[in-house]
């Protein structure tokens, strides 16, 4: 089984648009046209069983109409993760809703929603998202919608990890996209600490990708793509030149994604 923890797809109305201006600016050549329909089509030719839809709130009004959009993708090949905004005035209680429809987990992408990871006024929100069961998936390092500043580096995610040590932190792009060496430093090793593998086939060495995983351990990495951004086919290239026992490959693939899905 191959199950991708890293995905994206928009609805019909908005997918078009979305997909230019986000090429556009990340100056990359989409593998999907952004729309559920075409996701499906794409994981299917690529082998993958099952994916994990990560939308993200860029506003305090948009999480609502999310949440209700990604429970309604949901079916026994694509699962959702839902969203909020740290500003929405009723947060809190989104949370709750998010979990009481049945969706995974929360994406957060501080670069897009204008915060740090590690602001004091998260906290109550990552220990809620703890109680509830839900873990938190962060966009991790460079971003080109931020260039200059990195609203969630591996140093910064692993404050999060030691004040909420009880939330399941996700740290997306191997902890942090062209900041590899900081999250080998401060985030790698990390018991609370999940990594996913999207974007791998960009900008890292296989030999860093190797050695992250080795030091992390094959327990705590999810296979993961950033479709439409990089292939699921590009990424499993990449382990493949890695020296991995069926059994390692299979907790990569699938089974931290079951798990973590409550599937198992």
């Amino acid at each position: 089984m191959l199950i991708d923890f890293h995905v994206h797809a928009f609805a019909e109305k908005i997918a078009s648009r979305a997909m230019e201006q986000i090429a556009a600016q990340a100056e990359l050549i989409p593998e999907t046209d952004g729309t559920v329909a075409g996701l499906r089509r794409r994981l299917k030719e690529w082998g993958v069983d099952r994916g994990v839809i990560l939308p993200i709130a860029t506003k305090p009004t948009q999480q609502t109409i999310i949440n209700d959009w990604a429970a309604g993708q949901q079916d026994d090949a694509l699962f959702c993760y839902g969203s909020i905004h740290p500003d929405a005035p009723d947060v809190l209680e989104e949370l709750e809703r998010i979990r009481s429809l049945g969706l995974h987990g929360i994406k957060l992408h501080p670069d897009y929603q204008g915060y740090f990871a590690d602001e004091p006024r998260m906290l109550p929100i990552y220990r809620r998202c703890a109680q509830l069961g839900l873990p938190v998936l962060f966009h991790a390092g460079y971003d080109p919608v931020s260039p200059t500043v990195r609203h969630a580096s591996p140093d910064a995610l692993a404050r999060v990890a030691e004040a909420v040590p009880e939330m399941t932190l996700i740290a997306a792009h191997l902890g942090g996209v062209l900041q590899w060496d900081e999250a080998e430093r401060s985030l790698v090793g990390r018991r609370n600490v999940y990594l996913d593998t999207a974007f791998a086939s960009h900008y890292i060495s296989p030999a860093q990708v190797e050695r992250i995983i080795r030091k992390h351990g094959t327990e705590r990495i999810l296979f993961a793509s950033d479709c439409p951004w990089d292939s699921p086919a590009k990424i499993l290239e990449i382990l493949n030149g890695i020296s991995l026992t069926p059994a390692e490959r299979a907790q990569i693939c699938a089974e931290n994604a079951l798990r973590l899905l409550e599937l198992d």
